[in-house]
């Protein structure tokens, strides 16, 4: 699909991995990932969407912060705090992003930025988060508090045989959970191909998600706790995926259907039964489409 806009920034970006992601057997890449989206998905969602820029990544994501540096980092710290099971690599950088809208109205962003970030995610041990040089030094400049969190770990070269600085960030977590929040609603947010629902009680997740269930809704993640927050997704009630229409050719299936939230809903099921989702789901004449390779897990 051909690029109708981009723009090019300097901006903070996280880049979270999945240690160990390949050596995963199927069912646990899926379910790994989908935990992950989940709470990358929760921190996300206290910054404005027009001030970040999410691009999804086999076994990792990264996010472009387009204007705060502060929330790149509160981000990190808040996915490094609620990981749980998860062993995480998490990269932050400073750099040189590309934000690149096609044709379909997808975002997403490339360049040197997000290379070197994954970069710097690819040095830290699972559990640990660091930071480049270049962030580091534009962080620790808005308070003497922020500046005492990056601790030097290592000096690492590039391909052109100059050195970069790495910093560890260390963070106290706090000895206790989150006080219950007796009243409070569950929040339910879009996350794209489903909506997340989280709360700080239990009751008041399920709650919410038997309202989206009585609506159509299908759960995709049940209730689990990550960090201090209880949270589970569903799809979207409106989503019908018999609007989706699949023809098999051979061990490729093509999805398409009349929006893009009811064809990525289709695909999330193929990838649940084994699939994979071939490049990106793409709008053409009014009909969106996608192409998954059916895998072993389909018969």
């Amino acid at each position: 699909m051909a690029e109708s806009s981009s723009r090019t920034l300097v901006c903070s970006v996280l880049f979270v991995e999945l240690a160990d992601y390949a050596h995963m057997p199927a069912g646990e890449q899926l379910r790994h990932k989908r935990t992950l989206n989940t709470l990358l998905a929760q921190e996300l969602a206290q910054v404005p969407r027009a001030e970040r820029v999410a691009h999804d990544i086999e076994g990792a994501a990264a996010v472009a912060f387009l204007s705060d540096p502060e929330a790149c980092l509160v981000a990190a710290i808040g996915v490094q705090g609620g990981a749980g099971e998860l062993k995480l690599r998490i990269g932050l950088n400073l750099g040189t992003v590309h934000v690149v809208k096609d044709l379909g109205g997808q975002t997403t962003i490339v360049g040197e930025g997000v290379n070197d970030a994954g970069r710097v995610a690819g040095y830290a041990q699972a559990g640990q988060l660091l930071a480049s040089g270049g962030y580091r030094d534009i962080v620790s400049r808005l308070s003497p508090e922020h500046a005492a969190l990056f601790e030097i770990a290592a000096l690492r070269g590039d391909a052109q045989r100059r050195e970069h600085e790495l910093f560890l960030v260390r963070f106290d977590r706090p000895a206790q959970p989150m006080p219950v929040r007796g009243a409070e609603q569950a929040s339910v947010f879009d996350a794209g191909s489903h909506l997340i629902i989280s709360g700080y009680e239990r009751a008041t997740v399920q709650r919410a998600l038997d309202e989206l269930a009585a609506k159509g809704a299908r759960v995709v993640s049940p209730i689990a706790r990550v960090g201090d927050k209880w949270m589970a997704s569903c799809d979207h009630p409106e989503v019908r995926l018999s609007e989706c229409k699949v023809e098999k050719l051979g061990f490729t299936s093509i999805v398409t259907g009349p929006t893009r939230r009811a064809v990525a809903a289709k695909v999330d099921e193929l990838v649940g039964l084994g699939g994979r989702l071939l490049g990106e789901i793409e709008e053409e004449g009014g009909t969106w489409t996608a192409v998954c390779d059916a895998g072993e897990g389909r018969r």
